[in-house]
């Protein structure tokens, strides 16, 4: 068969061209195009370079940190991580010079050393090209995380992004291939695999407590309209609002997702096949943006754009045949929530919108019972370095967990708890929730980003053998994370 007869078929089988009919007024953005199915089709054909899954890059005895983007997020990952031994803070960089210059007063106070600085529209190149970084870490706007974690790598430097890794399969690809060409660790900072419940409901998945995992549930469900998508001082050239423009699916599924594919040994054993994904029409932020622009003009510009949908839910079915339910709703008025659900054949845990919660009946355990679940099952990570996370801060502690985490692996010669696959995974529900919106719910297939690796991948380390031997400096109340 010619190829283009079988991309043709291949087409069919994916809902595209001309099957898609009576499209809803909003599909004017496909999260992803045809070609990038296609090209994402040749990436899976083409096999891997080599296993990033399990990789223990040569230990690092000091750590070489450049820092790029230092608003909110990276002006308190510098503070987070100059609490870590081992690890030095070489460089830091921001688009505003004057973001970099508080980036360094903090430094100043935690008695580190001045760091070296860039700023400018491309002065993160220049951090990338230096030769005295090991780690590249970027909490910078979306559309910066693939190029810089890219050019890290491509540059000898190990990336920790911000999520979402990427925004396009395209850029999902380029990750992978560039880590496993490099060999070069590229982690997505996905905090929420840390936080305690998070971690006490994977040990106990793994320890067989709750079965067979047959279901979970994750989200991202957090009104961001009055305080920070329409706040013209929360997010720089208002980048997050314009980003809910234009693009409607699924936009930040990684907070809920993460943490149940750890559960589910996504990657490691299964894999994610296809999903369906479906969003509501917007009911607020066009309304609420009109009434801001009647009493501001700076708001005008961004009246009858194309916004996206309120809920977004997104099902996505495993290689195995289990099920992930995953929601994204950043404008309507509700409480908080992560959903973090897993459900299996022998009982269920749950947290968000409201408490911690463990089942192996019809009914919660009590509330002295799940005390000693998390005294017995809470992983050795939490047990080690978590009373010392919540006194620094960070989410609850969770932030710090991570960091520390991921400065004692690079230390230690370990592999990542989170690898590159895992960022692309995670991240491409983005473009894909889209594809499957845009096309009234159609059935789209996500990529096998191991291509084949995750039959024998082994799942992710619960222990700290071989590690923890990171020491945390003594905390300084005035420089607490939230």
């Amino acid at each position: 068969m010619d190829n283009n007869r079988r991309k043709f078929l291949r087409r069919l089988a994916l809902g595209s061209g001309v099957l898609a009919t009576g499209l809803p007024s909003f599909a004017k953005v496909i999260g992803t195009t045809d070609e990038q199915m296609d090209r994402s089709s040749d990436y899976e054909n083409n096999g891997q370079h080599f296993n990033m899954c399990g990789y223990a890059a040569p230990k690092i005895d000091t750590v070489r940190v450049g820092v790029i983007g230092l608003g909110q997020r990276g002006s308190e990952a510098v503070g987070r991580l100059s609490y870590i031994d081992g690890l030095e803070i070489v460089a830091l960089c921001d688009k505003y010079p004057d973001r970099v210059t508080a980036s360094q007063k903090t430094l100043e106070k935690m008695g580190r050393p001045k760091a070296r600085e860039y700023s400018g529209d491309e002065g993160w190149k220049a951090l990338c090209e230096s030769k005295d970084i090991d780690l590249v870490y970027t909490p910078t706007p979306w559309h910066l995380h693939t190029p810089i974690a890219v050019y890290a790598m491509k540059n000898g430097k190990h990336a920790a992004t911000e999520v979402p890794a990427s925004k396009t399969i395209d850029e999902c690809w380029e990750l992978v291939e560039t880590s496993e060409k490099t060999r070069k660790h590229c982690m997505m900072l996905e905090n929420c695999c840390y936080d305690f419940f998070e971690q006490l409901t994977l040990n106990m998945a793994r320890q067989g407590l709750f079965g067979e995992i047959i279901h979970a549930e994750g989200a991202y469900i957090h009104d961001l309209t009055k305080d920070w998508l329409f706040n013209k001082n929360a997010y720089a050239d208002m980048w997050r609002l314009k980003e809910n423009m234009g693009h409607n699916g699924n936009l930040y599924p990684t907070h809920g997702l993460g943490p149940v594919a750890q559960c589910m040994n996504i990657n490691r054993g299964d894999k994610f096949d296809h999903l369906v994904s479906m969003s509501t029409n917007d009911f607020t932020m066009n309304t609420m943006v009109k009434e801001l622009a009647a009493k501001d003009n700076f708001f005008t510009e961004y009246v009858d754009r194309p916004y996206r949908g309120n809920m977004n839910t997104t099902l996505i079915r495993s290689n195995k045949g289990k099920t992930i339910m995953v929601q994204h709703d950043v404008s309507t008025i509700r409480p908080y929530s992560r959903i973090h659900l897993v459900s299996g054949s022998k009982g269920a845990a749950q947290k968000w919108p409201g408490p911690e919660r463990i089942a192996f009946g019809h009914s919660w355990v009590k509330k002295e019972e799940l005390e000693g679940l998390y005294k017995k099952y809470s992983p050795p990570i939490v047990n080690h370095i978590g009373a010392i996370a919540k006194d620094v801060g960070g989410h609850g502690g969770m932030d710090f967990i991570m960091d520390w985490r991921l400065i004692d692996c690079l230390r230690n010669g370990l592999p990542l708890d989170q690898d590159v696959y895992d960022a692309a995974a995670w991240s491409c529900l983005m473009p894909l929730s889209q594809r499957s919106v845009s096309k009234k719910s159609t059935t789209v297939d996500i990529p096998d980003f191991t291509r084949g690796g995750w039959q024998t991948n082994k799942p992710v380390d619960l222990t700290l053998d071989g590690g923890a031997s990171t020491k945390v400096r003594s905390i300084k109340p005035d420089l607490k994370m939230k």
